[in-house]
């Protein structure tokens, strides 16, 4: 079998063909470019846990709807398939349905009883219905009404003066070297140097004579005026006469300062340790 020829014609016309095609590729400005594969969108994976530990770990393996950190049994960061929960204790503990008993017999529909009857009976039984005897109550004469009424007009006045009493009881304010509050601090460094300036100027004598020496608590009540309502020696310092000076040291300081109305305060109590140093020094502190 003899191969077909190829003529010059036909040479000519496959050039004339691949030269159009070329001239019109640059003529159009057609191109070919290769065009990548679009993106795969981004997914969210999240696991639902059936129980949770309410830890948070460091870095997290999934995403879930609880914190919790482990609970399985493997090393690596599987994911979970199983059904059921985790051996995780629960931080809430199941209520397990119990059945309920019934806390009274059920109503049984009442039974017919049988009764005999008679219209007209032969016999009657009469009973009388005893009634305790009560003994007479005296009636108040109109002597004693009144007494009573006096008294109840008494005991209601006793009541009011009481109230009343409560009603305009001062108000009271403690303060100590430990407790002091802003509002009185400056009072309380004021009312302290007027005692040691007092005290060291009008120091007793025949505790200088004997060379007595201790400490001793004491609380000052003063008014809101300034004056002194009451001294009361809380320790005393084992020498009667140190008891006695300190008193009377209060007693020529006073009166202090009227106490300041910030919180309307009526009584003021200031308790502080007073020191009969060595070298006749009065220390208040």
């Amino acid at each position: 079998m003899s191969q077909p020829r190829t003529g010059s014609g036909d040479r000519f016309g496959v050039t004339l063909l691949f030269s159009l095609i070329a001239h019109g590729v640059l003529a159009l400005g057609l191109t070919f470019e290769y065009e990548k594969p679009a993106p795969a969108l981004p997914a969210l994976d999240v696991i639902l846990v059936q129980s949770a530990s309410g830890q948070k770990p460091d870095k997290a393996d999934y995403l879930a709807q609880a914190a919790n950190a482990g609970g399985g049994d493997s090393d690596k960061p599987l994911r979970p398939t199983e059904m059921l929960s985790s051996q995780v204790s629960k931080l809430d503990r199941g209520i397990a349905p119990r059945p309920v008993e019934a806390g009274a017999p059920r109503p049984q529909p009442p039974t017919e009883r049988e009764l005999l009857t008679q219209q007209h009976a032969q016999f009657a039984v009469h009973t009388d219905k005893e009634v305790p005897e009560q003994p007479p109550v005296p009636q108040p004469t109109a002597r004693e009404l009144m007494e009573k009424k006096l008294e109840m007009a008494r005991l209601a006045e006793e009541v009011q003066r009481e109230e009343q009493a409560y009603a305009k009881r001062p108000r009271k304010k403690y303060i100590s070297a430990n407790t002091k509050e802003y509002a009185y601090a400056a009072y309380m460094a004021a009312w302290v140097a007027r005692i040691e300036r007092i005290g060291n100027l009008n120091y007793p004598d025949e505790a200088r004579r004997q060379q007595l020496h201790g400490q001793l608590v004491l609380t000052v009540a003063l008014a809101r005026d300034g004056s002194v309502k009451s001294i009361d020696v809380i320790q005393p310092s084992g020498h009667k006469l140190l008891d006695e000076a300190a008193e009377r040291i209060v007693r020529l300081a006073a009166p202090f300062p009227a106490i300041p109305a910030e919180d309307g305060i009526d009584e003021l109590y200031i308790t502080r340790t007073w020191q009969f140093l060595p070298g006749d020094i009065l220390r208040n502190r």
